[in-house]
């Protein structure tokens, strides 16, 4: 095959994105009210409509908090990390592990995990914060 085949077809690599999103989906069966959203070329992962997870260059990613994220660093595991403007921004999105693909129980446990990260941090967005009176 020479380099001409080899270079990226967008709408093949749209719907390879999809089909391995919807492969996501099918592997979090046990998790309850899971739903994708397509999102700047990639999916969103959301339950109960917050997102925990997403999905880019046919790799999945789960939300991680300050403390889960020592998690997915002891196991190896890399934060999602996209380039704009000449910059790299690192997100609190980690890759997920293996084990999460063969099987259904470690699908549900890191989506649990996720979750309750994206619940804490949409929780802490909405609580009121303390403001301190100058002396």
């Amino acid at each position: 095959m020479d380099s001409d085949d080899q270079e990226s077809n967008p709408m093949a690599d749209r719907q390879r994105q999809s089909a391995f999103a919807d492969f996501v989906l099918e592997q979090m069966a046990d998790v309850p009210d899971v739903t994708k959203r397509a999102m700047f070329g990639g999916f969103g992962i959301y339950q109960g409509g917050l997102m925990f997870a997403l999905i880019a260059d046919e790799q999945l990613y789960f939300k991680a908090s300050d403390f889960l994220a020592e998690e997915f660093i002891a196991l190896g595991l890399l934060p999602f990390v996209y380039s704009s403007k000449g910059r790299s921004t690192s997100l609190k999105y980690y890759q997920a592990p293996e084990s999460v693909f063969e099987d259904s129980e470690q699908m549900a446990l890191w989506a649990e995990k996720a979750h309750q990260c994206a619940l804490r941090a949409a929780q802490a967005k909405v609580a009121p914060k303390i403001r301190r009176s100058r002396p």
